[in-house]
């Protein structure tokens, strides 16, 4: 499994979307992989991806991927990301 996160630059929001995943799946007992993406590579990256984790502003320009996109509205909250990456995954 593929999960992309997304932010517009690539280096901050997405970053820690990424690391916060990495931790919640491992909570969950889950294999995937998990990459840090900016909004010029998102699609490209996306290709071969199941889910996008993203902020709730960049979710309509992501629109048209056959990955599941996931809005995350509070990175810190890792029992946000674990309810929402639940819902996609189980």
């Amino acid at each position: 499994m593929k999960i992309i996160a997304v932010c517009g630059m690539g280096i901050g929001t997405s970053v820690l979307l990424k690391i916060n995943a990495e931790k919640v799946l491992r909570m969950l007992r889950i294999e995937a992989t998990v990459e840090a993406a900016d909004m010029a590579t998102a699609r490209g990256a996306a290709f071969d991806a199941q889910i996008v984790l993203t902020t709730p502003e960049l979710v309509e320009s992501l629109r048209g991927l056959n990955a599941e996109i996931i809005a995350i509205d509070h990175f810190f909250d890792l029992e946000e990301l674990r309810t929402k990456l639940s819902k996609a995954l189980l």
